[in-house]
């Protein structure tokens, strides 16, 4: 972690604040099983506030990634973080008949938030008449960057190779994408058989985003390298920024939550960068004008041992 007596050169311009937060708020959710359940983390002051939809990695739950939504709280955004159905904490097991569809109701309970806002917003003490509705992005983490995709723009093939449905949201302005799997070309037989939503297409994944990949996440998933997860930026339009992280695996230094037992790479510098740099470029993405992603690309650029490197188009 940085010296607290010394500036930090990524820190958000946004000074960090206190964060209220309301859990479980509960959306009614017709034919999905399960109501949907969501956490809600604002900051305690402010207005005209910005939302980040993030949606959890496979297993995980709206309990989950504290680094990054506590800190996006606190730096002057509304972050919303659903259950999806997959959740260790619902318990559903693999035979149940939404399983094959799970990945297509991720992407539902997203847009159930989106729809849902004014319910969320009255959830949350002191929350009422706060909210940016305008200046709105999603994010996410492994199969929680698949979900948040989608809504940016990125289309799932079928079997002969032709994208499905459009399921983007013209609500949403701007995604962060961490550790996001890449191309279906290269899949294990297994991930082949059981996971055909792994067949994406990002060619009209037209929205700005921000794509985090680890250049040591070797997935079982895949039979490439680490590259499979830089795809997404290779095969997408431009408005899009690259951060390679030198020595990452899969949980990216640990961004689903301190001293989990699935972190491989514990890193708490690693993580503050993600933080810090997510935290600019989504600020900038949403707010033209904003020069903190610039200062923090610069700050990047002239570290003499970064921990990662950035590309842009």
């Amino acid at each position: 972690m940085s010296d607290p007596n010394t500036a930090n050169p990524y820190e958000p311009a946004h000074a960090p604040t206190t964060v209220v937060s309301a859990k479980p708020v509960v959306l009614p959710a017709p034919g999905r099983g399960e109501d949907l359940q969501v956490r809600v983390s604002a900051p305690a002051t402010g207005g005209d506030l910005p939302v980040i939809v993030f949606s959890h990695g496979f297993g995980w739950s709206m309990d989950g990634y504290a680094p990054l939504a506590d800190f996006w709280a606190a730096h002057g955004f509304v972050v919303v973080q659903p259950t999806h159905l997959d959740s260790r904490t619902l318990g559903i097991p693999h035979e149940d008949p939404r399983t094959p569809r799970i990945w297509r109701i991720r992407i539902e309970d997203l847009t159930r938030v989106l729809d849902g806002l004014d319910v969320l917003e009255a959830s949350v003490p002191g929350l009422g008449g706060r909210i940016d509705r305008s200046r709105i992005a999603v994010a996410g983490h492994s199969w929680g960057a698949q979900t948040a995709s989608t809504l940016l723009g990125a289309r799932v093939l079928d079997s002969d190779g032709v994208p499905g449905e459009d399921m983007s949201d013209p609500r949403v302005k701007a995604g962060v994408l961490l550790a996001l799997t890449g191309l279906g070309d290269d899949l294990t037989p297994f991930a082949a058989e059981n996971l055909p939503f792994m067949r994406p297409s990002f060619d009209a994944m037209t929205a700005p985003a921000l794509i985090v990949a680890g250049d040591n996440d070797q997935s079982m998933l895949s039979t490439r390298g680490p590259d499979w997860f830089t795809d997404p930026y290779t095969h997408s339009p431009g408005d899009k920024s690259l951060l390679t992280l030198f020595g990452a695996e899969h949980s990216l230094g640990g961004i689903p939550g301190y001293e989990v037992a699935e972190t491989t790479d514990e890193s708490p510098a690693r993580v503050a960068l993600i933080q810090q740099l997510t935290t600019a470029f989504l600020h900038s993405a949403l707010r033209p004008g904003d020069t903190g992603w610039k200062t923090a690309v610069t700050a990047l650029e002239n570290t003499p041992d970064p921990l990662g490197k950035l590309q842009g188009k």
